[in-house]
């Protein structure tokens, strides 16, 4: 008796309405938005609970690399323009924004959400910023925060030198000051900066970095303003490194490359700066070449990556078997994101998950609620924080949204 064939999964929602080819994409606010950039330098934001824009702005004059977020409601943009912006834009800024989506935008140039800060970087290199939450104590930084009346951490962004193809520059906002700089390997011809992420515990910033030659590379800095330090270092690639994720777990990270390689690195401690296995911990060969924006689920357990030949794969983080492929684009894919799904937030309410709800509680003014349009409202914003999505972004400008349970 033959084992039945199931049919080809198919996406949960697609979202249409850039014109050029998406290169980033990004869940944030508890995943009810979805902020997708595009090569031409727009920037929509997506209400998740009912598919439709609610903000749409050109950020940038050139391709957009990626995009991130830093709190409730600072989005932030990294272009081909050589510029990264941190702009304003939480749900009671939407309310004044043009929802007109890019393949339909005339010659008038849509509202932009307040511009918080502009940061000249490099973008040369087609490499996107890492960021992370600057864990170093206040009176041990080496650069002047400033303070801000809603007390936002500081962020430490990770890009690649402007000057030196092979160095890495860390700033820090909201400062905009640089915190430290890695010089480029004086013993191994590494070649541009492809790829970073970067983690920052206490006062010391660990860096992971691929490269043009398909090294990748480890650094770490245990001390504020000492030098960073090589921990890791191999080659498991023979074509230039195209994405990288560190794990949720901090223990290992993964790299993708213009190769067919998929490959599992350790991702050692400052402690084992003398000890360090210069080998990966497994590599994949795939067989499917021209891997990238390789992204990790929040719990760790798989991770994708989206592929020139317009297949979305999705792999266990334990072994690196192929568990899925997804296909339903006709064009390459660039990019993916998984919105990040915490086990708490299953049943809870919105008053639950909000910070600023809680602070202000004694000053609510109770008012009846309509119980039917609150509870279809509860349930489309419960649906579209627990859903396990994964987002893939095109060449044809469309972004798929599949259910990964």
């Amino acid at each position: 008796m033959s084992s039945a064939i199931l049919p080809p999964a198919q996406p949960a929602f697609i979202l249409r309405g850039h014109s050029a080819q998406i290169h980033a994409l990004h869940f944030t606010l508890g995943n009810k938005r979805l902020l997708t950039a595009d090569a031409d330098g727009w920037v929509v934001s997506w209400n998740l609970s009912y598919k439709r824009a609610v903000a749409v702005w050109k950020a940038h004059g050139n391709a957009i690399l990626a995009l991130g977020s830093w709190g409730a409601d600072r989005i932030i943009t990294h272009g081909r323009d050589n510029r990264l912006l941190v702009w304003q834009l939480g749900p009671s800024d939407e309310l004044n924004m043009d929802k007109t989506l890019p393949v339909k935008v005339t010659a008038t140039k849509p509202r932009q959400p307040w511009l918080l800060h502009s940061l000249p970087v490099n973008a040369l290199n087609f490499c996107p910023f890492a960021m992370c939450y600057d864990g170093m104590p206040e009176m041990t930084s080496p650069v002047k925060t400033i303070k801000h009346p809603k007390a936002y951490q500081p962020m430490l962004f990770a890009v690649p030198n402007a000057i030196d193809n092979g160095g890495i520059d860390v700033f820090q906002l909201p400062s905009q000051s640089r915190a430290a700089m890695i010089n480029s390997d004086r013993f191994i011809t590494t070649g541009m900066v492809m790829a970073l992420n970067i983690l920052a515990v206490t006062t010391r910033i660990q860096i992971a970095a691929g490269y043009e030659s398909g090294h990748t590379i480890v650094f770490v800095q245990t001390d504020p303003g000492a030098s960073f330090e090589k921990l890791y270092c191999a080659q498991p690639h023979s074509q230039p490194v195209l994405s990288m994720a560190i794990s949720p777990c901090r223990d290992h990270y993964i790299t993708s490359s213009a190769d067919a390689n998929v490959v599992k690195h350790p991702l050692p401690s400052g402690k084992s700066i003398f000890k360090t296995d210069f080998k990966p911990i497994k590599v994949s060969a795939t067989k499917h070449s021209g891997q990238q924006g390789l992204s990790y689920r929040s719990d760790g357990k798989i991770f994708a990556t989206a592929g020139w030949d317009s297949a979305v794969r999705v792999y266990s983080g334990k072994t690196l078997k192929e568990i899925a492929v997804l296909k339903w684009h006709k064009e390459g894919c660039y990019a993916t994101a998984f919105a990040t799904v915490e086990a708490s937030w299953k049943g809870a309410t919105e008053d639950e998950l909000s910070i600023s709800d809680k602070e202000n509680e004694d000053h609510k003014e109770v008012i009846p609620k309509i119980s039917s349009i609150s509870s279809i409202q509860e349930k489309r914003d419960e649906t579209a924080r627990t859903t396990h999505w994964l987002a893939a972004g095109s060449k044809d400008g469309k972004v798929s949204l599949w259910d990964i349970c």
